[in-house]
């Protein structure tokens, strides 16, 4: 049991309805706006603000339907002055001071305060000395001093069980500033039980849950809560499709208007990499929150990667003028100043964004790449190591690592690396060419064409992996299966409806021109050879080839029949559209993982 709760506000609380039921959504915006305000009591800001934000997307409620103010007890009587002046101290960011004047509180409101103001005031000189240097930072060199403390008082009142929902989620928290990630999961999970409307203790768990085999073991709570968390929790892990469902399944319950919601899609698609839904939605999300900061840096990610350099600027100077000393505000920035090639600006705006929040991941990914655009690797890699270390599963920064030992030639240690980002993006076609690349630096040619042939298969988003696969198969003098690769890719290239100027499509024209001739079927071999005309590399070779047809088929060679060819270019592809034969495509098992 749990003592000392606030007897009434604790019957509100507990009556979280059972499993994903979004019937009684009255129910549901009450116990939203309890918890926002009892998390703003506690100066827990960012849950508050997240209940606060979900009830807003539900239906007002009329006067007699809204929540009871909490409940005071004998404890909260005589630690009200106490409290209310501590309280005032702990807005204003004087935590020493809030802690002092909460010394011998026994009421679960002041307590928390008490903690949780020496807890911060620990954070705030661990920062403070943090961002003098932001240089080669050791692991753990500067520490909250607070912490051991701390966790030495919270575990006593733990094993008396005297602890509330908030104070098992700051218990969690220090555990976790500790390293002891197996205790602070299972303070968590106790702490989502007592407490399941708190977000704040889901989030943690979110952070600390490394693959969807962990999250099986958890016993969470069966509460409508538990659907937020999963769909959180999918898109951390990368199963973006089950988020999307779940996403889809809370807006048809009746929160189509959370822009918490909205946000986390647009997030989603990011992540799968499907840059125009995620824009669009953005763009709507920016309609109904236009002075939202939150996830813009993610927007200006995507800004980036199409060129959209007016945009970009548009959404730099907006986000400026709402608050120029955010962290995101200072990433948007630095990805304005990447894109128009100014590297040292750039990563000058992502310092600044550490210094803001030394534990902001976006900023550490970004400068990483910075340093490498500037050729500055050790900073690169101290770059990418921050990136780990705050996160684990960013497979940006593991994919950025490798690139940085690829310059540095240590194939060795890229293979690591790479694996590691192919490991938390197994579909991802990127990881997977980066990895043939490895494999063939290292002479470990099966390997590499194993990595090729996937990357081709869950859909090459650079086109790449083909050719790849078809150069391996020249040097190891496999014609046809080389022949076979490029005649995928022409396909390929053609069928986006639009020539994209792509360098390999005249590699595959002439190597396809040459194996046509070793062949001896003419028409094919003059068709591609055409092809090869149309490119300034090839052309030369294109009316070579040409004319030696020429003279073969005016000194009566005759096209060969007997030999087995693969199948051959769409009729559309052939410059002269002769009938060609078709035959079926080379079995490629062999090279399939």
């Amino acid at each position: 049991a749990v003592i000392g709760q606030a007897g009434a506000m604790a019957a509100v609380m507990a009556a979280a309805p059972s499993g994903a039921d979004f019937s009684d959504l009255r129910e549901i915006k009450k116990q939203l706006l309890s918890v926002a305000e009892r998390s703003r009591e506690r100066g827990l800001q960012h849950s508050g603000k997240w209940a606060a934000e979900l009830a807003f997307a539900l239906e007002p409620l009329p006067l007699s339907e809204l929540p009871p103010p909490p409940v005071l007890t004998e404890e909260d009587a005589r630690d009200l002055d106490a409290y209310t002046l501590a309280k005032s101290y702990f807005d204003l960011k004087e935590y020493d001071r809030a802690a002092y004047f909460l010394r011998g509180c026994k009421s679960q409101k002041a307590y928390f305060l008490y903690m949780y103001s020496r807890y911060l005031s620990g954070e705030k000189k661990k920062d403070d000395e943090t961002v003098d240097s932001l240089g080669p930072l050791e692991k753990g060199q500067v520490k909250n001093e607070a912490l051991r403390e701390l966790r030495v008082e919270l575990s006593k009142k733990h094993k008396a069980q005297e602890l509330d929902g908030f104070g098992l989620y700051l218990y969690g928290v220090v555990l976790r500033k500790l390293d002891l990630v197996k205790e602070a999961i299972d303070v968590f999970v106790e702490a989502a039980h007592v407490l399941p409307l708190h977000w704040g203790a889901w989030l943690e768990l979110c952070n600390l849950i490394t693959d969807k085999e962990m999250l099986k073991f958890l016993s969470l709570p069966d509460t409508w809560m538990k659907e937020f968390f999963l769909a959180h929790i999918y898109t951390e892990l990368q199963l973006i499709e089950e988020a999307l469902q779940k996403y889809q399944s809370l807006i048809d319950a009746g929160f189509s208007k959370s822009t918490y919601i909205i946000s986390q899609i647009a997030v989603a698609y990011h992540n799968i990499r499907d840059i125009d839904k995620a824009l669009s939605i953005f763009n709507e999300l920016r309609k109904q929150d236009p002075y939202r900061i939150e996830n813009m840096d993610t927007f200006s990610n995507l800004l980036y990667v199409r060129s959209m350099k007016p945009e970009l600027s548009y959404l730099a100077h907006n986000l400026c003028e709402i608050d120029k000393y955010r962290v995101e505000t200072c990433c948007v920035i630095g990805n304005y100043y990447s894109l128009r090639s100014q590297h040292e600006k750039a990563a000058l705006y992502f310092q600044r964004a550490l210094k803001l929040n030394p534990r902001y991941l976006g900023a550490w990914t970004l400068m990483g790449h910075e340093y490498m655009e500037m050729k500055n690797t050790s900073a690169a890699i101290q770059a990418y190591r921050h990136a780990i270390e705050v996160n684990k599963r960013d497979y940006r920064a593991w994919y950025g690592l490798g690139q940085t030992y690829e310059i540095l030639k240590m194939p060795f240690y890229c293979l690591y690396y790479y694996r590691r980002a192919h490991q938390l993006r197994p579909n991802d076609s990127r990881m997977l060419v980066a990895l043939g690349e490895c494999y063939e630096k290292l002479n470990q040619l099966v390997e590499a064409k194993k990595c090729y042939w996937r990357a081709y298969a869950v859909g090459d988003v650079e086109k790449m992996a083909l050719v790849k696969l078809a150069k391996l198969h020249e040097q190891l003098n496999e014609s046809e299966q080389a022949a076979q690769c490029y005649i995928k890719y022409i396909q390929d290239i053609y069928s986006c409806g639009e020539v994209v100027e792509h360098l390999e499509v005249s590699t595959a024209f002439r190597y396809l021109a040459q194996y046509y001739f070793k062949c001896k079927l003419w028409d094919e071999a003059s068709a591609c050879a055409q092809k090869c005309c149309a490119f300034n590399d090839t052309r030369e070779e294109g009316k070579a080839l040409l004319r030696q047809i020429l003279q073969l088929r005016n000194q009566g060679e005759t096209s060969s029949t007997d030999v087995a060819a693969p199948f051959f270019l769409p009729a559309s592809l052939s410059a002269n559209n002769t009938p060609t034969r078709r035959v079926s495509p080379l079995n490629l098992s062999s090279v399939t993982p």
